[in-house]
């Protein structure tokens, strides 16, 4: 049997918290595309002031680790081993206080770019009714070439942190999920 492994794409105030966490019991791989963050989050720093070095430290491995824990990267090659994919980049809004969807169509197509037949896509980022699968599954299915609910499934757990909250902390809050099938 595989064994289970995460990846976080996005490493801010929603997705170093929940690596973190996920990191205590499984093998986590946060991905994010600024190389300073990364460096930064792999010598046990979070500028986000997120989480304390003393427990960042606590759960960071190297690559080469095959126990639980969490190692950063900037690399797609290194997520390509996950099953579990969980997307918390931000949505901005517009002058007009409308969603912007790029860095989360950005996020999908990385993934879909790794993605494999029975993998589970989860969207934890703030977005409208039906964005999951009206914009983000088509790229998921266009990159990967697979079949949305046969091939792969996708879920959505909208992100109730708030910043710099440290009452009510990812291990605090209730979790919100849904997924596409009722198995996912």
């Amino acid at each position: 049997m595989k064994k289970d492994k995460i990846a976080i794409i996005g490493l801010g105030y929603v997705g170093l918290p929940l690596a973190r966490l996920f990191a205590t019991k499984y093998s986590v791989i946060g991905f994010d595309i600024n190389e300073n963050r990364v460096s930064e989050l792999m010598s046990g720093l979070d500028s986000t002031l997120e989480l304390d070095h003393e427990i960042l430290q606590l759960v960071l491995v190297s690559e080469e680790s095959s126990s639980n824990g969490l190692f950063c990267t900037n690399n797609i090659d290194k997520i390509k081993d996950c099953n579990y994919y969980i997307i918390t980049v931000p949505t901005p809004v517009d002058k007009n206080n409308r969603p912007v969807l790029k860095p989360l169509l950005k996020a999908s197509e990385t993934v879909g770019s790794v993605l494999k037949k029975g993998d589970i896509v989860i969207y934890e980022s703030t977005v409208y009714p039906g964005a999951t699968e009206e914009d983000c599954v088509p790229i998921l299915q266009t990159v990967s070439g697979l079949i949305f609910n046969e091939d792969f499934y996708v879920g959505y757990s909208p992100e109730r942190i708030n910043p710099g909250d440290k009452q009510h902390t990812v291990e605090k809050i209730l979790k919100v999920t849904s997924g596409s099938t009722p198995h996912i």
